[in-house]
């Protein structure tokens, strides 16, 4: 390599702006597992009954109405039952009333006060080296309905038949239900039956509950497999949701957070309550509304492995580039008086050296863990590297600052993998660092290198005028 430090820190430069290739196919590895870890998380997830929202309890009224339409219809003898003409031969109409009874648009109504409590308990699932939370909940509800207003949503001759009103409670997959579900309303118990799939592609339970004005209040329990999430729909004029667990990683979601929530090592509880102002749902409406409920008006959590290793990886490739700088940028400036230095051979070794150590850290962590496999991929990439810069470098004494070095990076970068919040904060410090020792380990170099003597030219000066010849006599 050049002697002239400037065209040295040049090359390096450009050595470590080359290693962003292996690093990005590295960054594809991880994806792709990433990738094939979902789909088996996912698979698995649906195996157990998958994520779960519950909206409802439904009440559906249904309503027709009498409508008397004109009619005319061929007019026929009384006595010999045939059609009867006029003299030209046409046949003769006659017009006559006809009332029928239509269907109208059902009524919809949601509870008055909605009390929801659930109530899981996790356990891990395995699939091949992978692993996923799944979850069983029990769950019970308490509501009640207000009917006073249902007359007012009749038009014109529409009459609501009561006696015909059913409840329906509606799932996210009803292969999910484990156990017995409970249908009471003022101490006896209702025939429960599964929704059949309609127009609006919703499953869950739904039970003819007759005519609701005879009826106080409704309790209603059922338990269900899931995984991944379970959420809730805030349907009730005042909804009280309460959610407890034994996961001790929530992750809180939807258009609602809970108003007080408390986490622990044990698991969490988490209370919602939500009055009616806060979500656009009618109480009382003639369209359909669960579809709106279910998308605008959910609140729940997700069971979630916090940090997944795989996120890890893949921000390691990303800070990879900054840190082979560094251990380039730190062989450089302990060479740099030597009279052998490194070749620019061994500078892409040593960059590859650290890109493979993300590959390490991924397939170790996959079977034991982030925590030690990071740990048995640094130390063997920390050990690699001072074996190299003690025999191949020939870094003598100096070794040991390399080794110095590429402690703290690997301890820096572990740090930034820990916690994502402080990710910026410890890399842009590291860099800001390591170039200030640079600038002041450097102040004092001959960037151009040695000058030459005699003639010759450089490009940043002039070539020498050649002697002009003096005339012969």
């Amino acid at each position: 390599m050049s002697r002239s430090a400037g065209l040295r820190f040049i090359m390096v430069g450009a050595l470590a702006l080359v290693m962003s290739l292996p690093l990005n196919l590295v960054s594809g590895v991880v994806q792709d597992r990433a990738d094939y870890s979902r789909e088996t998380v996912t698979s698995l997830s649906r195996e157990w009954g998958g994520e779960q929202l519950f909206s409802g309890p439904l009440l559906t009224i249904p309503v027709s109405e009498d409508v008397t339409y004109d009619r005319r219809r061929e007019a026929v003898d009384a006595v010999t039952g045939l059609t009867l003409r006029d003299e030209k031969g046409n046949v003769i109409y006659e017009h006559y009333e006809e009332t029928v009874t239509e269907d109208r648009a059902a009524i919809y109504i949601y509870p008055e006060n909605f009390d929801l409590e659930m109530q899981t308990e996790t356990q891990t699932r395995y699939r091949g080296i992978f692993e996923v939370p799944v979850y069983t909940a029990d769950i019970g509800m308490r509501f009640g309905f207000d009917l006073s207003d249902v007359e007012d949503a009749l038009n014109g001759q529409e009459e609501a038949h009561w006696d015909d009103a059913y409840l329906r409670v509606f799932l996210t997959s009803n292969k999910a239900l484990r156990g017995e579900a409970l249908l009471e309303a003022d101490g006896r118990l209702m025939r429960l039956e599964p929704i059949a799939t309609g127009n609006d592609e919703q499953v869950g339970i739904t039970a003819r509950v007759g005519d609701p004005r005879e009826t106080g209040g409704y309790a209603f329990q059922l338990g269900i497999n899931g995984a991944q999430s379970l959420a809730a729909a805030a349907t009730g004029r005042t909804t009280r949701f309460t959610l407890k667990s034994d996961w001790p990683d929530p992750s809180f979601y939807g258009a609602f957070l809970p108003d007080e929530s408390a986490i622990g090592e044990d698991g969490f509880e988490a209370t919602w309550v939500i009055p009616h102002l806060a979500r656009s749902l009618p109480q009382v409406s003639r369209a359909y509304p669960d579809v709106t409920a279910r998308r605008s008006a959910n609140m729940g959590v997700r069971f979630i492995t916090p940090n997944d290793f795989y996120q890890k990886a893949w921000r390691s490739a990303r800070y990879g580039i900054l840190f082979i700088a560094l251990t380039f940028l730190t062989i450089l400036m302990l060479e740099r008086t030597s009279t052998r230095p490194a070749h620019a051979v061994q500078y892409l070794m040593v960059g590859l050296a650290q890109s493979v150590f993300v590959l390490l850290m991924v397939a170790y962590a996959e079977q034991i863990g982030f925590g030690p496999s990071y740990l048995l991929a640094a130390g063997a990439t920390i050990g690699l590297l001072t074996m190299f810069g003690a025999t191949a470098l020939k870094l003598g004494k100096k070794t040991g600052l390399l080794t110095g070095v590429l402690v703290t990076v690997y301890a820096v970068l572990y740090l930034i993998l820990r916690s994502a919040d402080y990710a910026l904060l410890a890399g842009s410090t590291l860099a800001f660092v390591a170039l200030a020792l640079t600038m002041w380990i450097t102040r004092n170099e001959e960037w151009k290198g040695p000058e030459k003597q005699g003639p010759g030219w450089s490009l940043f000066r002039r070539p020498p005028k050649p002697p002009v010849a003096e005339p012969s006599a």
